[in-house]
């Protein structure tokens, strides 16, 4: 029997006689109790797996006793398989389970055996060598025990061989992979939080572009995607990119996507300025309320994880406002809107629509048809602002399970720009408030949302030396008046929180480069049913 025909028998599943199935063409693994000698009608406990789904299949010695009526009775010599695969549970949770099949013929199960191990062969996408980078310590420090009671036996058992880093310093993982032979691996893992997930993107891109020879300082420069998948374990404290890729951070799920091979193409915004690289981000670029956040937070990494806390209120009761101009250029090519109340998905049909139409746009760009930029028009807009956040994805976290823009796409090409311009304390908290709740966040009138592919953003200190004195004397006001916290004060500039990482230019060019890298992922999946225990 070949590897493409379907294969029936009954067999023993914890000591009840079962039938089981298994459709090649339909890459589908199926088991149900028998209602008599013989039958294949399926029950009301049914358990199908796609092969795709199985983790790996082992052969088991057996030296039991089996009973169809529930009477324990010594049988003849059995032969096993065990079946590992993945389960799925409530909140987009995955969970190893296993499932162990019995008979008492020798060449069915070395047949079922053979069978299932050809159609695991076959799928190519899954990786056998892996370079994993551990950091020992973000968020609470448990990155090391993590992966090696929860992330190295999956490994182990599936037969994914790694090498592993634990790194001593900042920006360890990122230089390494610019001296290391990549060329072995089938992917990249970090054991971390977005900090550590950042160090392992900005590695790839940049040994990419090298490679290639790009230069990165170029704003208009077409960038090489990398060739290798990251994958994801979590360990930080927000572990926001996670959340938006997977729906949750639950170290065996992320560790179940990569040993299945899962492939998510995910898009990734560089900031320059001066034509100067400065950063790549993948998740939120945030300036004003978000920016002073993280700038204040960093003064106080003794408190630990309570400094956000301490930052995000001490920012709030200070209330600053950032003058300045906005200029972007609008994602035509995009199919989704800020506001539409279906987000971004496995499988996301607007992702996969959006890309072939910027591709076309390309295409005639290059062939000289139309210059993009020059047809498109761009929006200014000026003013004051108490933030201005450019989220290329949800950025959900566990505090926020919708996160600051619901609707963002992962891999469209374009991201959300979000302007909240001056307000009064008690509408700002309104805005912040609706992040942890089902309510449209935008609907208000000091909200604006944008679907950008480019933006740039320059601080009124820079656009006009002449009110340099000025401005230093709204600072100094600014910083009187956050001791008490009834005004809105106009201070010259704010920092930019880049993925948690600080920026301090007053003055930046964004542009999305459209899925430039792939996570070993798939996407939130569309309500996912838990799934009975086998």
């Amino acid at each position: 029997m070949g590897a493409a025909e379907p294969l029936s028998s009954v067999l023993w599943v914890k000591q009840r006689l079962c039938a089981v199935s298994l459709d090649p063409a339909r890459a589908l693994l199926s088991w149900w109790r028998s209602r008599g000698p013989g039958a294949g009608v399926p029950g009301a406990d049914a358990c199908s797996v796609p092969v795709s789904e199985i983790i790996t299949v082992e052969e088991q010695d057996v030296h039991g006793k089996r009973s169809a009526s529930g009477k324990w009775q010594k049988m003849e010599r059995l032969y096993a398989f065990t079946v590992h695969y993945v389960q799925r549970a409530r909140q987009h949770r995955w969970k190893w389970a296993k499932v162990t099949f019995c008979c008492a013929d020798e060449q069915l199960c070395h047949l079922w055996l053979q069978t299932l191990r050809e159609l695991l062969e076959n799928l190519t996408s899954r990786p056998k060598h892996l370079l994993v980078f551990i950091n020992p310590f973000g968020g609470k420090g448990q990155g090391k025990r993590i992966y090696e009671r929860k992330v190295a036996p999956l490994f182990a058992l599936a037969s994914v061989t790694t090498e592993v880093i634990v790194t001593e310093r900042a920006n360890h993982a990122k230089d390494s992979l610019y001296e290391i032979n990549i060329d072995k691996y089938d992917g990249v893992v970090c054991v971390g939080g977005d900090g550590m997930f950042s160090e392992l993107l900005h590695g790839l891109i940049g040994r990419a572009q090298r490679n290639a020879g790009v230069d990165q300082n170029q704003p208009r420069a077409t960038l090489v995607p990398s060739p290798l998948r990251i994958g994801i374990i979590p360990a930080g404290s927000t572990d926001c990119v996670c959340y938006s890729t997977v729906g949750i951070n639950d170290v065996e799920t992320s560790t179940l996507h990569i040993i299945l091979g899962d492939s998510l193409p995910l898009d990734v915004s560089s900031v320059h300025h001066n034509s100067t690289l400065l950063r790549y981000f993948v998740s939120l670029l945030g300036y004003g309320f978000y920016g002073d956040i993280i700038k204040d937070s960093e003064k106080k990494r003794w408190m630990g994880l309570a400094r956000y806390n301490f930052s995000g209120l001490k920012t709030f009761l200070s209330h600053h406002c950032y003058e300045g101009t906005v200029s972007f250029l609008p994602a035509q090519h995009t199919v989704g809107s800020p506001r539409d109340v279906k987000p971004c998905r496995a499988g996301c049909s607007v992702c996969r629509q959006s890309k072939q139409q910027l591709e076309e746009e390309q295409k005639r760009s290059l062939y000289g048809l139309e210059n993009t930029e020059e047809v498109e028009e761009w929006k200014v807009i000026c003013g004051k602002f108490l933030a201005i956040n450019n989220a290329n994805m949800s950025c959900a976290c566990h505090r926020s399970h919708r996160g600051l823009s619901p609707a963002a796409h992962l891999g469209d090409g374009a991201s959300d720009l979000i302007l909240i311009r001056k307000c009064s304390r008690f509408n700002f908290l309104r805005f912040l408030v609706r992040h942890t709740n089902h309510h449209d966040q935008f609907d208000f009138t000091f909200v604006e949302v944008y679907r950008v592919k480019k933006f740039q953003f320059t601080s009124r200190h820079m656009e006009d030396e002449d009110r340099n004195l000025k401005e230093r004397g709204k600072k100094r006001f600014g910083q009187i008046c956050s001791d008490h916290p009834l005004c809105c004060c106009t201070v010259s500039n704010s920092s930019w929180n880049c993925d948690g990482e600080i920026l301090n230019s007053p003055a930046i060019e964004v542009r999305v480069h459209c899925q430039l890298v792939r996570l070993f992922a798939r996407g939130i999946e569309e309500n996912p049913q838990p799934e009975p225990h086998s």
